[in-house]
Parts: structure tokens; C-alpha cells; sequence
């Protein structure tokens, strides 16, 4: 389960090497080249806003670009006073995007920066590009392998305790970082303008590499903690008797049958098991080993 930043390209490369051949745009370069007027906080924080919806009109065609243009249209407008400026940049909006949906505003705050300035359509479509792949394996190793399990985790244990506030705590958790990180980075991609396309280059590894070790870590704590396994088999030699479990596994290592089960469960989805078959695998297993003694 280790987070392979090689991934993420691969599943952009093919739409993305389209996307540099074909320009959607009917002109490289802007009628009106007079700097637009400068974005408040109010209309950043509005895009912010919008970009929730990144992936309401989803399609494996144009994935998350009905979504993204949604999200800049506002800021656009107000910054193409020419309508055939507006026109140009909103069919060169349209074509195909795919970045994390948590810190796309970063994104979006950069290319409003550069449609700002009235850069040619041709650089802010390679910034767009350039900058998918990075930004979808940071935002997996950041919410998915990191913040998501902490926060799933002390919930479930809340929950485990017959509490309520468990839901409610992950909910409040998860989402006050998700919203900070979401509104924070939109601030900071319009203000940072392209001086921040080096910077995300230069760490994108050590980020993604940091946030990974924090997930697996985590991951690895909640296995020991929410995947219980035992067997009450008990050996015999003469008249001396030996509890397989505390006797021999527990002192190998602790937790070794539920790491074994959970080792096995992601070497059967790696072999193509589907979510609900290993439900299934995991059902008739317990059941089984429960009815012949072995658990």
C-alpha cells in the first residue's frame, strides 16, 4: 500500500500528452494584454467555495474540467473585460484536467494569478499541466494515507467506546484541516503567483515521501489496534500443554495473525479481489474457523 508517486502520471500521461498537442483555444494571446483588476478576498475565497463542486460533472472524457472552469468563471469574468478574451479563456478551461480535489485551489489561485497578468494561453495551459501529477500525489499521501486514517482512527475509538461525539469528532477533525488547507491554499496560490511552480517542483517527493511514512505508520498502528485475531489452539507433549497463542505467537510477535490476515487481505486485492469478496473471504473464514476451533 505504499503511496508510488509514478502512478498518479501514469493514469495522466495519455490525456495529458493529448492536452499539450491540440489547443483548444482559437488564439495563443489575449486582445486585452492591460492587467486585470486584482482579485479580492472575497472573490478568492468564492472560487475556494465554488471548487467543491470540482467533480460534479465528472467524465472519463474531460474528467474534472466542467468542475474547474465552474470554479474560475466568476474571477474570469472579472478579470476579461473583452468578451472574446473571456470566450478564449473559458474553451481553454474546458479541456482535460484531473488534479486532487482537496488542494486543486492551489491551482486555481496560480492560473488566476497568470490570467491576471494576461500570460499566453499556451503557458498557463503547460503550468496546468505540469502541475496535475504533482499536486494529485501530494493530495494523496497528504489526505488519504495521513489525515484521513488519524482522524478515522480516533473516531472509531471514540465509537468503539459507545460515544457519540465519534462521528462527530472525526467529521470536525477532517474537515477543519480539509477547509483550512482548501481556503489557506487559495490565498496562497494567487499571492504566490509562479514563484511557487519551483518550490512545489523542488519538494513534491520529500512531501509526498514524509506524508507516506506518516500514513503507513498510521495504518500500521490501526491494524494492531482494530483487527482482532486469536486462536485458543492448544498444543500437547506428554502432560505439558502449550497455548499457541500467548505461548508461541504473542511472543514471536505480538499481533502476528491479525498482520498475517491483513497481509493476506491486500495480497488478494492486489490479485484482483474486489471489497465485497473479501467481505465475503472475511465472513466465511471467521465462521469457519470459529466452527472447527481453530479461532
Amino acid at each position: 500500500m505504499a503511496f508510488n508517486e509514478s502512478d498518479q502520471t501514469m493514469k495522466t500521461e495519455k490525456p495529458m500528452a493529448q492536452a499539450l498537442t491540440s489547443n483548444p483555444a482559437d488564439s495563443d494571446d489575449y486582445v486585452d494584454t492591460t492587467q486585470g483588476g486584482d482579485l479580492t478576498t472575497r472573490d478568492i475565497n468564492v472560487m475556494a467555495l465554488r471548487s467543491l463542486l470540482l467533480q460534479a460533472s465528472f467524465n472519463y472524457e474531460r474528467m474534472q474540467a466542467g468542475g474547474w472552469l465552474y470554479t474560475l468563471i466568476p474571477a474570469l469574468r472579472k478579470l476579461h473585460k473583452n468578451p472574446g478574451d473571456l470566450a478564449n479563456s473559458m474553451k481553454m478551461h474546458m479541456e482535460f484536467i484531473n488534479v486532487h480535489p482537496f488542494d486543486v485551489t492551489f491551482l486555481s489561485g496560480l492560473v488566476l494569478a497568470m490570467e491576471r497578468s494576461k500570460e499566453k494561453i499556451p503557458t498557463i495551459r503547460a503550468v496546468k499541466i505540469a502541475l496535475m501529477g504533482p499536486l494529485g500525489g501530494i493530495g494523496d499521501a497528504l489526505f488519504w494515507l495521513t489525515l484521513l486514517p488519524i482522524c478515522a482512527g480516533i473516531g472509531a475509538s471514540l465509537a468503539l467506546q459507545n460515544s457519540i461525539f465519534g462521528p462527530i469528532v472525526f467529521l470536525l477533525m477532517f474537515n477543519t484541516v480539509h477547509f483550512t488547507l482548501r481556503f489557506g491554499l487559495a490565498h496562497y496560490g494567487y499571492r504566490a503567483g509562479t514563484t511557487a511552480i519551483t518550490m512545489l517542483k523542488t519538494h513534491t517527493k520529500n512531501i509526498s515521501h514524509a506524508a507516506s511514512i506518516v500514513g503507513m505508520t498510521v495504518i500500521g498502528a490501526l491494524i494492531a489496534s482494530y483487527v482482532h485475531l486469536s486462536t485458543p489452539l492448544v498444543m500437547k507433549a506428554g502432560e505439558a500443554k502449550v497455548v499457541l497463542q500467548t505461548d508461541v505467537l504473542d511472543k514471536l510477535m505480538p499481533n502476528l495473525l491479525p498482520l498475517c490476515f491483513t497481509l493476506l487481505v491486500y495480497w488478494l486485492m492486489k490479485r484482483g479481489f474486489s471489497p465485497v469478496k473479501l467481505i465475503g473471504i472475511t465472513v466465511v473464514f471467521g465462521v469457519v474457523g470459529k466452527l472447527v476451533g481453530f479461532l
